[in-house]
Order: C-alpha cells, then structure tokens, then sequence
C-alpha cells in the first residue's frame, strides 16, 4: 500500500484572523515516493506584526520588509502544494489563510485535506490533548525550531512515521483516508456524534473546554445546519473560531420552528454562551396577540414569551426579538396601508381627536369616525405564521391568518 504524494505544511501569521491578518511564513515538507523535498520562505505581510506575535515566533518586521508579498510567491506555493494532499496540524487554521490568501490573487485553492489533530485523536483516543506540544511529549518527537513554519511543518511527518511504527502501515492509510473523506468535521468532534443528531426541529449546543456553553442556535433540521457551521469554517472567521473552540454538541427536539425559537432564547437567557450575542443581550421575546376591545373589536397586543404557548394559542403573530423590533414592523403595516396608529396602540389616543398620522395624511380617519374599522383576513399555509420586517412586508401579510386593518 502506498503512500499518496502529501505535503506537510504550517504557516506563521500576524494574528488569528485569515480576512484581517496576514501570512508571514510559509514551511512546506513534501514527501512523495518516499522522497522529501522541502520549501520554505518569508513572506512581507504588509500590515503590523503584534508585539505578542513576534516574541513568540522571532519574526520581525526587519526580516520580512524586503521579502516579496504572497501575491509574488503564489506561484510557487501553488506549485509545491499542487497534486498532494494537504496535511496541517489543526488544518483548518493553515487552510483557511492559504485559502483566502490564493482568493485574493484569483487562484481558488481546494485540495484534500489531512488533520494530524484529527489523526491523532482516532489513533491515540486515550491521549488527553492533542496539540502540537502534546503530540511533541507523547511521541518523543525531535524539535528542530518550534514556532517556525519549517519546523513545525517538520514534526508532522515524525508524527505520522511514529504512527506507522506503532500501529502498522494499513492500520495508518486506513486512518488517513477516512479522515480526508470528511473534511468537514472539527479536529475535536466525532463523525460519529454528528451522524446521530436527527433532521427534525429544535435547539443545538456546542461546548467547549470543560463543558462550557459556547454557542447555542436552532433550525428545523438540526444535523443540517450544525454541519453548515462547520462547512463555513473554511470562509467565515465566526465559523472558524467556532469550529476550533467546539469539543462537543448537545440537541433538544422541538415540535416545530416556533417552539425552536422560544426554546433557543431561553437557553441563551439561562446558560450566556459567548458567542451568542444578541439573543443574550435582547430584553425580551415577544409577539402580538389580536384581543377583543371593549367595542368588540379585535386589536393587537404586545405580549411577552412567558405567555406564549406554542401550537396552543390563537391569534398569535410573531416572534420579535424586543418591544422595539415588534413596533417598528407594525408602524410599517400602518404608514404601507393608511391605518390609524392610536386605534392599533402605537401612539396616546385623545377620543374624538385626530391622531397626528390623520394631520400628515398617513391615516385614512377611523380615529376621527371617518372611515369605519374593517377586518382584511389573509389565507395562510401556517398555524403559526412568523414575521420580520426585514423579510419584505408583501412577504409577512400574505403569510398572516389575519390582521386588523383600520381604514
């Protein structure tokens, strides 16, 4: 069994951000037909080398002001990387920059990938961490210049002949191909926990170090769009920074989208994720809820999430992440189709006195007698029927069951 053309590669950046930051150095150590060669330079980053970073890696501005900038090495890099598989510590960091940094210089760069940390954790599970310090100690590998990409690109292929020595060549391939058909997934997750979460509504949690709460989110298919957080990693910072802090994933069903929301805001409320922030940070969800005035007539009512119910309630529209968002769209409604804001609560109503939308003739009258109140009911697909006024307005009416219209 042969081992397919590989290229062990580590980068050194000016931060941990692959859109902001930049590339540094760059250390490639390709092994083909059990040949190696080896590629390595410093990159001109053009932008600020964090004081932090140059402490830890030795680079500093001086040594890289006349070296040329990726755009004048791409051509090399692509060639050295091209036709082999990519192989990184923790590959989605180094793959991330080389990805974007290709991007900008109009190369799309999408080779197979190969995690060591991935590898690491299927071969060696009884080890308690597996970064790079810990793969150094536990396998007695030989450091030639920690924090330089040359070097750490060098422990790589230590790592993987320790592997073979201990485990055998086919138990070794076996290992590297399962883990390049599923590029997706984090270096700490399992396929297999990913497998058992269900395509059904509900809420989904990531955890980090320790079992802390880190993220918590929703969908009306669960494994579909934890799988989109991961996909994502490779172009999205948020993604990425979430895919390398997340060490396991807990779901709660619901029996819908709704109670998906409802769930999702009280968890983030109870538990403070930290990467959750606006749903942290919101007062409170809410919704409307048409009621019976004292004239019989139905009018909308703000109410707060602990008086939903869910599947149970009728006349219920919504959900609002705050009081605000709930009064804008319905300001919307009212400035689209003439409606008078006193009578629908948005503003102090004087009984037998104009409301000031009828003085800028933004209201049809009914405040004043003038038109009388009418009911407009709307078809709709849903029980439950779900609006944002960022969605579109001619969206959200046509979803409605019904809606006061006061012309």
């Amino acid at each position: 069994m042969s081992t397919p053309p590989l290229a062990f590669v580590d980068i050194e950046t000016t931060g941990s951000h692959f859109e902001r930051d930049r590339i540094m150095e760059v250390g490639i150590k390709s092994l083909i037909h059990d040949q190696v060669e080896t590629w390595e330079s410093l990159i001109n980053p053009q932008t600020f080398i964090p004081q932090n970073i140059q402490a830890l890696t030795g680079i500093r501005p001086d040594m890289v002001s006349k070296q040329p900038p990726f755009e004048g090495l791409v051509t090399e890099i692509a060639r050295e990387l091209e036709g082999k598989i990519f192989v990184a510590h923790n590959a989605r960091f180094d793959y991330g920059f080389l990805k974007a940094s290709f991007k900008r210089a109009g190369i799309d760069f999408k080779p197979k990938v190969l995690c060591t940390v991935k590898l690491s954790r299927l071969l060696f599970p009884e080890q308690a961490r597996h970064n790079l310090d810990a793969i150094i100690n536990a396998h007695k590998l030989k450091i030639s210049s920690r924090h330089r990409a040359l070097g750490d690109a060098d422990l790589l292929p230590q790592f993987l002949r320790v592997c073979e020595a201990k485990l055998g060549r086919e138990a070794l391939l076996k290992a590297m191909n399962q883990l390049i058909g599923n590029p997706s997934l984090p270096p700490n997750i399992d396929k297999a926990l990913v497998d058992s979460i269900p395509e059904k509504p509900g809420c989904y949690i990531f955890y980090g170090e320790n079992q802390v709460p880190i993220y918590i989110g929703k969908s009306i298919s669960l494994r579909g769009r934890v799988m989109g957080h991961f996909q994502g990693a490779l172009t999205q910072r948020k993604e990425m920074k979430l895919s390398m802090q997340v060490r396991d994933i807990d779901w709660i069903e619901t029996s819908g989208e709704l109670g998906a929301l409802i769930l999702e805001s009280r968890l983030i409320k109870e538990r403070m994720p930290s990467m959750n922030v606006k749903l942290r940070h919101s007062k409170d969800l809410c919704a409307r809820r048409l009621e019976l005035d004292e004239n019989g007539v139905l009018t909308p009512h703000l109410v707060g999430h602990r008086e939903l119910d869910p599947g149970v309630q009728e006349n219920i529209f919504g959900l609002f992440y705050s009081k605000r968002e709930a009064n804008s769209y319905l300001k919307a409604i009212a400035k689209k189709y003439r409606l008078c804001e006193a009578l629908l609560g948005l503003e102090k109503r004087v009984e037998g006195k104009a409301c000031f939308g009828y003085q800028v003739k933004q209201c049809g009258g009914a405040c004043i007698g003038g038109s009388p109140i009418e009911f407009t009911i709307f078809n709709s697909r849903l029980p439950w029927s779900y609006f944002r006024f960022r969605y579109g307005l001619m969206q959200d009416l046509l979803q409605l069951k019904k809606l006061v219209i006061c012309t």
